[in-house]
């Protein structure tokens, strides 16, 4: 088996991965550290996150680097504040048996005079997210004119992101650089163009296949009804006791809402959403990491780049819309070798999307029946039985109380001992679950189903959907026109979190949405459209005014049913 040491990096580095343990590289690290050692050859390396690679870059930057010339040689760019502060914090463990070498993280969030400061002392290796950088750059704070090496970490979350542009800003201002290593878990066009554009005939390695998921996840989903996926959502934690995780949602509605009725009842979780101060933010992370919290429940923006060792359970409340963003939320757990579970609640009409993830994903995912309300006390029980007996009473001085305790049961049997710690333990749980329903979404038949496994279409009215609510056919849609497009700096994914964050709406109130360059075409329920306009319609972003308005009627702002190519 391979080691550090075969590769040919240096003998200080060698020192400092065996005292951290690194004894075998993984296997991005053991193609590309022969690459990158030459410091002249460009390089993309396809893995996914969890895998090792900031050790990739680091160590052969570190092997590199003159650490006699106080200037930046290398550049890493990185999607947000954790990820910049993580890759700091173990390229600072690599280099401790090296002197001389200084590396500074600069993210935004934080006093840019003291970033400024750091940086006017001498560094060699610069760590940086896109917003902060550019804004040194035009303060002519950061002098990039030296930068031999560029790393782009993450690329995929950065172009989800809509930093695009600011990439393509920081690679014309290095014009001196020898080499360009991008590092992503997939690889979408975007990252392909800018790779075409920027790079010159690099080495491609791909570590495990595009676009699939951990081999070390287990897959799994529940089917229920949309009125369900809250009580679903307490079954599954309830049922795993001793989970440790993340459960994502669309919007930061969603995720404040649920946030607030969980703690009511007297779980352990946070919310984390971009409404969050920078402080705030850090608070909730801090409290997460060293477990104070159990669970913290995001959105896929706010939850970008958040890297913490140990995540058994990541839990879809919602799916996403694309696929590299469920690669992304799975990818959260079964890290380092570790097992993890990803879970997703379904809906009924999600099914068809949920067999596209699957499909792309090239994974097994397992159809789990919702726990009955006897299970998940079974559960519970049985997890506290566990700790009882595992229960360490080696450091107290109990032999001292075990006379008074024995005097104070004597007249009660062992077990209704038993029964009185388990009502104490369990009669919350027991109360709750005495009467619970049958969470579970039984199969329709055939007739009633499409072939693909939606509810057949009949024509354009509403229609029972078999959970005692009616929803929408196409016919109770109406369309919306929005001059905003992909030119904007939007995705499907982060343009549907837009609107919704914006308008305050569901993610079932939506149809079809139909993006382009300049303007794009929503499908919604007649029942929201207004509700949508109000709320985006004559607002700004990013200093231009949004219009938006009913495409089939000319709606308020004027227009006719389809703009003309250019419009907007």
């Amino acid at each position: 088996m391979t080691t550090f040491e075969a590769l040919g990096i240096d003998a200080r580095l060698i020192q400092a991965t065996d005292e951290l343990g690194y004894v075998n590289p993984t296997a991005i690290q053991e193609q590309a550290i022969p690459v990158l050692l030459s410091g002249t050859k460009d390089f993309i390396g396809l893995a996914q996150t969890g895998t090792g690679k900031t050790a990739a870059f680091g160590l052969p930057l570190l092997h590199i680097i003159d650490a006699a010339a106080k200037y930046p040689q290398a550049l890493v760019v990185c999607p947000t504040r954790e990820l910049c502060l993580q890759i700091v914090k173990e390229i600072e463990l690599f280099k401790k048996y090296m002197t001389g070498i200084s590396v500074v993280a600069v993210y935004g969030g934080a006093s840019i005079g003291l970033q400024i400061r750091d940086l006017k002392r001498g560094v060699q290796i610069v760590v940086a997210t896109p917003g902060r950088l550019i804004d040194l750059i035009e303060r002519k704070a950061i002098n990039l004119e030296q930068i031999r090496y560029v790393v782009l970490d993450e690329a995929d979350e950065m172009l989800n992101m809509g930093f695009q542009d600011d990439i393509e800003f920081i690679l014309k201002n290095t014009p001196a650089r020898e080499s360009t290593w991008l590092f992503s878990a997939t690889m979408p066009p975007e990252i392909r163009k800018v790779s075409r554009k920027y790079m010159k005939e690099p080495k491609e390695v791909t570590v495990g296949k595009v676009n699939t998921t951990n081999k070390s996840i287990d897959h799994q989903y529940y089917v229920t009804t949309a009125q369900h996926r809250y009580e679903t959502l307490k079954r599954i934690i309830d049922f795993n006791p001793g989970i440790y995780g993340i459960i994502f949602t669309r919007t930061k509605l969603d995720a404040q809402e649920i946030s607030e009725r969980l703690t009511r009842e007297g779980y352990d979780i946070d919310a984390l959403h971009g409404d969050l101060t920078q402080q705030q933010r850090d608070r909730v992370m801090g409290q997460f990491r060293d477990k104070s919290l159990q669970l913290l429940i995001a959105t896929d923006v706010a939850a970008r780049g958040i890297d913490v060792v140990g995540i058994t359970h990541v839990i879809n409340y919602e799916l996403p819309d694309d696929v590299e963003i469920y690669t992304h939320r799975s990818g959260r757990t079964g890290r380092a070798g570790n097992q993890g579970i990803c879970i997703s609640i379904v809906h009924a009409k999600e099914m068809y999307k949920f067999k596209q993830i699957e499909r792309i994903n090239n994974s097994q995912f397992h159809k789990l029946d919702i726990p009955s309300g006897k299970d998940v006390c079974r559960k519970q029980f049985f997890h506290f039985m566990d700790k009882l007996l595992s229960a360490d009473i080696s450091h107290g001085d109990y032999e001292t109380y075990v006379p008074m305790l024995a005097e104070k049961f004597a007249d009660v049997s062992k077990e209704d001992v038993l029964k009185r710690v388990a009502a104490m333990e369990f009669d919350r749980f027991l109360k709750y679950y005495e009467n619970a329903e049958d969470l579970n979404l039984r199969e329709r038949s055939k007739r009633e189903m499409g072939e693909r496994g939606e509810p057949r279409r009949r024509d354009d009215r509403f229609e029972g959907r078999g959970d005692g609510r009616r929803e929408y056919t196409r016919g109770g849609y109406s369309r919306l026109f929005v001059n905003l497009g992909t030119k904007d700096g939007f995705f499907k994914a982060s343009f549907l979190q837009f609107i919704l964050d914006m308008s305050d709406l569901k993610k079932e109130v939506l149809g079809k949405i139909d993006m382009k360059d300049m303007n794009s075409w929503i499908e919604i329920d007649k029942g929201a459209a207004q509700q949508m306009i109000r709320s985006l319609d004559g607002k700004s972003y990013k200093g231009r005014r949004i219009r938006m308005n009913d495409a089939d009627s000319g709606g308020p702002a004027g227009f006719s049913k389809r703009p003309r190519r250019g419009e907007g």
